[in-house]
């Protein structure tokens, strides 16, 4: 392939990315007994949670915006290529086992679609009209937030995908690694968790996507706690869709409620297995249709359904 002045003006952006930056130190790091290379690694991933650390305000506030929306019906939606789109991908999965999420609820985006998932899809990530298409596929709505997800804060498919749900009156959240990004310049909340440069020359698959992932973890828990999917630290809106998660059902109203096994699995059988109306059926002593409508009432708030029970 030819050089073009493009390519040239590519490569001198990328040479002043800190995750693009190329440590001398471990340039024959290749000839290293391989237990020293994993002391390196995990050395270098001990540095991930204190750079998350200086984040965390922004984090907070992205998530509080976030939640308000939520809580009008709005979905989220993480964006990104590579990596950070699958790890996006990973997270808004995980959603509907842990917290009972609706379908839509919480999207992956990936550039490229599903085969990106498994293998690379040849200029996918350089498309913000590819972003585009895919935020109108969803009809996106004011109430929805997209989190752009990039590492190098430039890649234009995450650029696009918050510059046009921006225009749309949507939330944007831009999440990368390097400070003065384009993509947090773009959003409406930019988290910037600066790793500094990879023990591999410009591979965010390490010390990037250890911070994205962490991000990304308190983004979708902590928002659902603010929705009041979980009753102090317990999962009370788990979705019992195989064995473990039964039983993993049975122990969360156990630990809410200390009630006998009998008396559990009677509530969670009156429940249709829904651990938040047997724990109220036990706490409360009401019925489950008067637990449905509570919950109903209070918005799936646990507590606040107790409080309306003792009023």
């Amino acid at each position: 392939m030819t050089p073009t002045p493009a390519h040239g003006e590519l490569r001198a952006e990328l040479a002043m990315l800190a995750t693009e930056e190329f440590r001398p130190e471990l340039a024959e790091i290749d000839r290293l007994p391989t237990l020293d290379i994993a002391r390196l690694m995990n050395g270098e991933d001990r540095s991930v949670p204190s750079a998350v650390a200086g984040e965390l305000p922004r984090i907070a506030a992205a998530i509080d915006a976030i939640a308000e929306r939520m809580a009008r019906g709005g979905r989220l939606v993480y964006a990104g290529a590579g990596t950070p789109g699958r790890l996006g991908v990973l997270d808004a999965s995980e959603c509907p086992p842990t917290f009972n999420t609706g379908p839509g609820q919480v999207v992956g985006l990936v550039a490229g679609g599903r085969e990106a998932l498994v293998t690379a899809v040849e200029g996918a990530e350089d498309s913000k009209d590819l972003a585009a298409g895919d935020l109108d596929a969803l009809a996106l709505a004011a109430d929805d937030t997209v989190v752009g997800v990039s590492a190098s804060g430039r890649t234009p498919y995450a650029v696009g995908a918050v510059e046009h749900a921006r225009g749309r009156g949507a939330l944007t959240v831009g999440l990368s690694c390097n400070a003065n990004s384009a993509l947090g310049a773009a959003a409406d909340h930019a988290i910037e968790v600066v790793v500094g440069p990879e023990l591999l020359t410009g591979s965010t698959r390490l010390k990037a996507g250890t911070a994205q992932k962490l991000v990304l973890n308190m983004v979708s828990t902590i928002t659902m706690i603010r929705l009041g999917k979980t009753y102090g630290n317990l999962m009370v809106d788990v979705r019992a869709s195989n064995e473990k998660l039964r039983a993993r059902s049975h122990r969360i109203v156990a630990l809410a409620t200390g009630a006998s096994d009998d008396e559990i699995e009677a509530a969670l059988s009156a429940a249709d297995g829904e651990v938040k109306q047997a724990i109220l059926t036990i706490l409360a002593a009401v019925d489950a249709a008067t637990a449905d409508e509570l919950l109903t009432r209070c918005g799936g708030h646990l507590r606040a359904a107790l409080r309306a029970a003792d009023g």
